[in-house]
């Protein structure tokens, strides 16, 4: 079959599949691109010929086509299709040579470090040299095989550049089995040099047949499942720590059984939350430095901590200092060794859904004492007054505090609804507030925490749950950094609900340097003052007609009563809508509860200003509570 190493790597990819508990998917169900010289008369010219005009998923044996605006929001579209999907099916993202490649980068960065599957195939310089250098080649004079495009390597799961047409065989494969597996999968970066991939040869039928990549569910290691059964048995104290490796195993179901039959209360990491409903008996909320005080007060007593699917990151051990009871001990129930063994941890190395089940068949007959049971309920009763309190608008002719708007959100949304959010405070507020209904309602991004992955995330999302109402939450900084995949929605008529909070500046960020004593300078929208600091009169930015002309249908809001009405309209529309709602800052009792736990952002350790001085020593206090769990 005589085909160039586009065309050929197009038809490849269409009949990949991943099979799971007998449910069989396309592996790459479509491609985003933006096209220039370096992949317009390849890929460019095998996705024409796939049949561009098809939709995701109704295209049997071709390659859907979707058009972006920017090359890292099209990685961040991927990501949020391929999270919604399980990690069972992705998007391929197409790019030019140069600029277009580098933009890839953080996108690819977000991809790995949450585990989310995208391919990206970024053009490349020729590889026959035929002209040396050519527009948009990075000359590197120690290494005449370097170009821009290595910037990936760092993070890519996995990487090739394919310098010869046979070549495309067995990296092309290699690339299917990296996105199809949960433990290696993340970015995976196939390289094409723009001579390569218009290039003909005769390719065998056999590279073309479905190929369906299994994915697997290891049981625990029996040895490992009876130490850990035998140490669930020893817990007077214990806790679960939910990560988003429940979700990814579709364990929701197997965790809340194993909650229910043990008693052990169930908090839950950012990509967790969800995994248990916020009125399930067990669930404790949100954990670490934007978690509750229930979890956190558990995780300080702790005597056994079950780390199910989770990366343990900062945010989630309060860098350290969270889990303080002299005696605790902890269970790495993870499908990746690498994560089951942290903090020195007991592993259960295994898929999170077959091992809950094992582990609650291992440790039958054990339950909690009833006191330690009664006792987080009753702080989780607590805990949710404070949410009432925060959530509660009394006046109707006020503006809303952030806090505010969840709660006024929270009124409108049901269980199919999906909230996406990545940066700024609003994952303080989510984390802490948000009353999850449903397994895949919250889809908050912390692992890389980037702004501007919100709006197009929210179009992948939309495309793997059509029907169901997507909401991007994003502040004045995010929306500043990355609206312009608004177009995109508005172009594939993706009914996304976009509400922007504009509080004037990078306010979470302003937050976090006034308590280091760095006095949120640099993170105000105003114009210089006299001095020469930002502190002169807000800028007159017009978040709204920006959107506006981007072809968004547009709710202006101002007050409360403004807002409640919006939201409920936005949620009924059939096209874009985007909610504009200026926010205010809370006061004492309208905001949200402050952070019950550390987060360590290193303070200046000499500074002649007192706010660094006085931050230094809060610093220095908590630092001391620090542990090595060896």
């Amino acid at each position: 079959m005589r085909l160039t190493v586009a065309q050929a790597l197009v038809r490849f990819l269409a009949a990949q599949y991943t099979e799971r508990d007998g449910r069989r998917q396309r592996l790459i169900a479509a491609t985003w691109g933006i096209f220039g010289h370096g992949n317009v008369a390849g890929i460019g010219q095998a996705l024409l010929e796939s049949g561009p005009g098809g939709t995701p998923g109704e295209v049997p044996g071709g390659m859907p086509f979707l058009q972006g605006r920017n090359e890292q929001a099209m990685v961040h579209a991927a990501v949020g299709y391929a999270r919604q999907c399980g990690r069972l099916s992705a998007h391929a993202v197409t790019t030019s040579i140069g600029p277009g490649a580098t933009n890839l980068v953080t996108g690819a960065a977000l991809a790995t470090i949450n585990r989310i599957p995208v391919l990206l195939l970024p053009g490349d310089t020729f590889a026959t040299r035929p002209a040396d250098p050519v527009l948009q080649q990075l000359e590197v004079p120690y290494a005449g095989d370097v170009s821009v495009n290595d910037t990936l390597r760092p993070v890519s799961r996995h990487f090739d550049r394919i310098t010869r047409p046979e070549a495309l065989i067995p990296a092309a494969l290699q690339a299917m089995r990296v996105l199809a597996d949960p433990v290696q999968t993340g970015a995976v970066t196939l390289a094409l040099p723009q001579d390569v991939q218009a290039e003909a040869y005769e390719w065998p039928p056999e590279f073309f047949a479905e190929r369906v990549w299994a994915v697997r569910r290891p049981r625990p290691d029996r040895d490992e499942l009876a130490r850990a059964a035998e140490a669930v048995r020893g817990a007077a104290r214990p806790l679960i720590v939910a990560g988003g490796g429940i979700r990814h195993s579709a364990a929701q179901a197997a965790l809340a059984e194993f909650a229910g039959a043990t008693g052990i209360p169930v908090a839950c990491t950012q990509a967790g939350k969800g995994v248990l409903p916020y009125d399930h008996p067990a669930d404790v909320g949100g954990i670490g430095h934007t978690g509750t005080a229930t979890a956190d007060g558990l995780a300080r007593g702790a005597d056994l901590v079950i780390a199910a699917g989770t990366r343990l990151t900062d945010f989630t051990t309060a860098s350290g200092t969270l889990f303080q009871n002299p005696a605790v001990r902890f269970l790495g129930l993870n499908l990746d060794p690498y994560d089951a063994h942290k903090l020195a941890g007991q592993p259960v190395v295994c898929d999170a859904r077959v091992g809950l089940e094992d582990l609650r068949a291992a440790a039958a007959g054990y339950r909690v004492d009833p006191g330690y049971e009664t006792a987080y309920k009753e702080r989780k009763r607590d805990w949710e007054r404070l949410v009432d309190r925060a959530y509660t608008a009394p006046d109707e002719d006020a503006a809303p505090t952030q806090a505010q708007l969840l709660g006024l959100l929270d009124a409108v949304v049901g269980a199919d609804d999906i909230l996406i959010n990545a940066a700024g405070s609003l994952p303080g507020d989510l984390h802490k507030l948000w009353r999850a209904r449903s397994a895949d309602q919250y889809h908050v991004e912390y692992g890389y925490s980037c702004m501007g992955y919100e709006i197009p995330a929210a179009i992948g999302v939309a495309l793997a749950a059509p029907g169901r109402p997507v909401w991007a939450l994003v502040g004045d900084g995010t929306y500043l950094m990355n609206p312009t995949e608004l177009v995109t929605a508005v172009q594939e008529g993706v009914p996304i609900k976009v509400v922007i909070l504009d509080n004037h500046g990078y306010a979470s960020i302003g937050g976090l340097s006034g308590a280091v004593g760095a006095e949120g300078f640099g993170t105000a929208y105003r114009f210089r003052a006299a001095d020469g600091s930002y502190t002169g009169a807000p800028l007159p930015l017009d978040l709204a007609a920006n959107a506006a002309s981007l072809g968004m249908a547009v709710i202006r809001t101002r007050t409360i009563g403004d807002l409640r009405k919006a939201l409920a309209e936005a949620r009924a529309a059939d096209r874009p809508t985007c909610v504009y709602a200026q926010t205010r800052t809370p006061d004492t009792v309208s905001g949200p509860p402050p952070a019950q736990a550390w987060w360590d952002v290193p303070v200046a350790e000499t500074a002649t200003r007192k706010s660094a001085a006085a931050a230094r020593e809060e610093y220095d206090r908590q630092a001391a509570q620090r542990r090595r769990h060896l």
